[in-house]
């Protein structure tokens, strides 16, 4: 589960109380809805099917391997189909590839979604072994699906985009300067980055 209401006011209260900058921003757009995904394999899964398509095309896809494999979409069901069962689901080769790295990680044990490490960049590490899986998608996971309250996804186009509006820069900042001009943010920057989002949405409220 990810960051509550409550703990995402409580993040940027603190955040606000020692930077003008974030209580002027809050003043104007107000606190952001909460961002929660459900924790587990069907997650990630569901990540690797809407990567690099529509949100509509995603949707058919997920509906059509929900028909296939059942409604819990277990791994073992996903690994015992053949390449021509979900091409017909509308998985290109590539992201065969990648649902099928999951499911064996996840069917062979080595990839527990109950027991990942406590270690913010450690559980990035394991989750980025799923192939098609990089550090972004690990940190949204991270972030939604756990609530990790310190996940700062510096890579993300929109945070980068927020911070600039945020702290009024000239220019929007690459991932390594964006990851450092929240060093300050810590240990809410998972908050922040919720915020920088709804800032980047709401620039003229």
């Amino acid at each position: 589960m990810g960051l509550s209401s409550t703990a995402l006011r409580n993040g940027l209260d603190s955040l606000a109380g020692g930077d003008s900058r974030i209580a002027q921003a809050l003043a104007r757009v107000g606190y952001p809805e909460e961002r929660i995904r459900s924790r587990g394999y069907r997650t990630l899964l569901r990540t690797i099917v809407g990567q690099q398509v529509s949100v509509a095309a995603a949707a058919s896809v997920w509906n059509k391997l929900e028909a296939e494999l059942g409604e819990e979409m277990a791994p073992h069901e996903l690994l015992a189909r053949d390449f021509d069962a979900l091409r017909a689901c509308g998985l290109s080769r590539q992201k065969q590839g990648y649902v099928r790295s999951l499911c064996e990680l996840v069917a062979g044990g080595e990839l527990d979604f109950d027991n990942l490490p406590t270690d913010d960049e450690e559980a990035i590490a394991e989750l980025t072994r799923i192939k098609g899986i990089g550090r972004w998608s690990a940190e949204i996971y991270l972030l939604f699906a756990e609530g990790r309250p310190d996940i700062w996804p510096a890579g993300d186009l929109a945070v980068q985009e927020g911070v600039k509006r945020l702290l009024n820069l000239a220019e929007r900042p690459a991932e390594g300067p964006t990851r450092t001009l929240a060093e300050g943010w810590r240990p809410h920057r998972g908050a922040m980055a919720i915020f920088t989002w709804h800032f980047y949405a709401n620039p003229a409220m």
